[in-house]
């Protein structure tokens, strides 16, 4: 049934429920699409045959969408050693190479990681992911939305609020954790964040929660300050459970293109990245930004936002994501 965790007996999986909406999703895309697919498609039509100079013409529409001058010359040099062994060379066939290519790196950067979510959550419990991420990523309101995707999966969730010096993020991070109908422990500004992590991971314990968000700081004043801060909570949180947290989110700003790869590569230099989340692709025409994160940094997206409402942070899928962005049906 979907939307509803079923925990039939020991040993068996779970349905965990996934937000997946691709009319939602194409929406949230159009600007990206309007970027890449339209631009492309106005390129290419009407010719029989695409010469050299079409195909610089594509790539400069895909340099100029953020997916990133080393990543799209990679996908050009794909898609012309694959023209060399067919006879098609029509516009069609040729948007259709330069979509597989960038829907491969997507791919390959899930592969990568193994994470299996739904036996994970059976296996260990609480289930523990700290988020972090820069102040005005999204960070707090996404904590929310993803809270609400775990509970309509029959979940337990619990939230903390360890992001204690920024005075307003309490009463934000409140006010999701009420509309997901979850549970918070917070304490007041200027609380040292580790205590906050480890009554958050207490109750849990005591509660036997599933799953606990613990958001972090998003910004201290040195590089050095955010490593010892989070390694502080890392290490409050071990004690209480030897294996958590089992994973950390970054939460990025789709809006921020090349400067959300810097962001990425901060924070991996002074934590473990598990995955990301992509927040605002709906108001920004920078959506290929995806592209470039998956192929330089090997971290999977696991969620993206398309709308301020609860239900739009959307499970991360690539060949859907590359689906809504060319403008292509979904099976």
């Amino acid at each position: 049934m979907p939307g509803v965790l079923l925990n039939l007996l020991a040993g068996k999986e779970m349905a965990l429920f996934k937000n997946l909406n691709f009319s939602k999703l194409k929406e949230g895309l159009t600007k990206t699409r309007n970027r890449i697919f339209n631009s492309i498609n106005e390129v290419i039509s009407g010719k029989a045959v695409i010469d050299e100079n079409t195909i610089e013409e594509i790539e400069d529409i895909l340099i100029s969408s953020d997916i990133g001058y080393e990543v799209v010359q990679s996908v050009i040099e794909e898609v012309k050693k694959k023209l060399k062994n067919e006879s098609d060379r029509s516009g069609n066939n040729v948007l259709k190479l330069v979509k597989n290519e960038l829907n491969q790196i997507l791919v390959a950067s899930i592969n990568k990681t193994g994470t299996d979510l739904e036996n994970s959550l059976i296996k260990y419990k609480p289930y523990v992911i700290l988020i972090v991420g820069v102040n005005g990523a999204g960070k707090t309101t996404t904590i929310g939305k993803l809270a609400h995707n775990f509970k309509k999966s029959g979940l337990n969730v619990l939230v903390g609020a360890a992001d204690t010096f920024r005075a307003a993020a309490n009463d934000q991070l409140e006010i999701w954790a009420k509309r997901a109908g979850v549970s918070i422990i917070q304490k007041e500004h200027g609380s040292d964040p580790s205590s906050v992590a480890f009554d958050t991971i207490k109750k849990a314990i005591d509660e036997k929660i599933d799953v606990v968000l613990i958001d972090t700081a998003g910004r201290l004043h040195t590089k050095k300050n955010l490593m010892d801060e989070l390694n502080k909570i890392r290490r409050v949180i071990s004690k209480l459970l030897e294996y958590a947290p089992n994973e950390t989110l970054l939460v990025l700003d789709g809006n921020s293109g090349q400067n959300a790869i810097m962001q990425s590569e901060e924070f991996s230099k002074v934590t473990d990245i598990s995955g990301l989340i992509i927040t605002k692709l709906d108001g920004t025409a920078k959506g290929g930004v995806v592209y470039q994160i998956c192929s330089k940094k090997n971290i999977p997206v696991r969620y993206i936002g398309v709308g301020e409402s609860i239900e739009d942070l959307l499970d991360f899928e690539p060949e859907t994501f590359t689906n809504a962005i060319f403008n292509s049906n979904q099976n």
